[in-house]
């Protein structure tokens, strides 16, 4: 964990709710500070006592990259401050994905839902990097709620889309497009998570949570969830946890 400061550059709207927010970093330790994708970063927020937990979508030595669905107060102010606005940020908190070939296999699956494809993008880009072969399922509520989706046909990987009206890709959930024996790394609400955890197709996985925080750095335990382990908390000890610990 590193407390960092990065400046707001600019924004882009991807959905009716939901942005893309980019900014500069002061310096290369900031983004730095970032070691694997699916971690996350806990913003300090003008006149707000608790910092927001937003994961990270993807970052560069001097760009860091979040998707910020408006859901409150909070996010709302987020995604409206004004350019140039500099904000005070604790990054590389978290356990990320494990996206290593011994664990993942040969064709792992990208599973999100909603604003959790965010990290999943993070995690595509470096597993493209490493010269990994694996596939990506996005579920939507609808066509108009979809994001992303071009930006991750456009590392050349295979994007299957499900939404629940049908207006864009297959009609139903993201559960539909898991293939038989899949190894999957899933972000996204949590009924998604469980109806994912217990698919028979699923033989293992790594599973992202999101959790209402304080502190994010596992100091207060107000994110706890219980585990085969006994209670973990989602900020310290995740939010990436393995298929067999998860307790629902």
């Amino acid at each position: 964990m590193k407390k960092c400061w990065f400046t707001w550059s600019r924004r882009r709207r991807l959905s009716r709710d939901t942005w893309e927010l980019v900014f500069l970093a002061d310096t290369h330790e900031d983004t730095a500070a970032i070691t694997a994708p699916g971690q996350f970063v806990n913003i300090a927020l003008p006149d707000k006592f608790l910092r927001r937990p937003i994961s990270v979508c993807d970052w560069t030595k001097v760009h860091l990259v979040l998707l910020v669905k408006e859901a409150g107060e909070g996010t709302r102010e987020l995604v409206n401050l004004p350019p140039e606005t500099r904000l005070d940020m604790l990054a590389g908190l978290g356990n990320g994905f494990d996206f290593s070939a011994e664990t993942v296999g040969e064709t792992p699956v990208l599973v999100g839902g909603g604003i959790g494809a965010a990290p999943l993008y993070g995690l595509a880009r470096r597993m493209k990097e490493a010269g990994q072969v694996f596939r990506v399922a996005l579920g939507f509520r609808s066509g108009e709620d979809a994001l992303y989706v071009d930006e991750f046909a456009a590392l050349g990987c295979p994007v299957n889309i499900a939404t629940e009206d049908g207006s864009l890709g297959a009609k139903g959930f993201v559960t539909d497009l898991l293939p038989q024996n899949a190894y999957v790394l899933a972000c996204g609400p949590t009924p998604m998570l469980k109806a994912v955890h217990g698919h028979p197709n699923v033989t293992g996985g790594q599973f992202s949570f999101e959790a209402r925080m304080a502190c994010g750095f596992g100091a207060c335990v107000g994110c706890t969830i219980q585990t085969v382990n006994g209670p973990r908390r989602v900020c310290k000890d995740g939010p990436v946890f393995r298929k067999e610990e998860i307790v629902w």
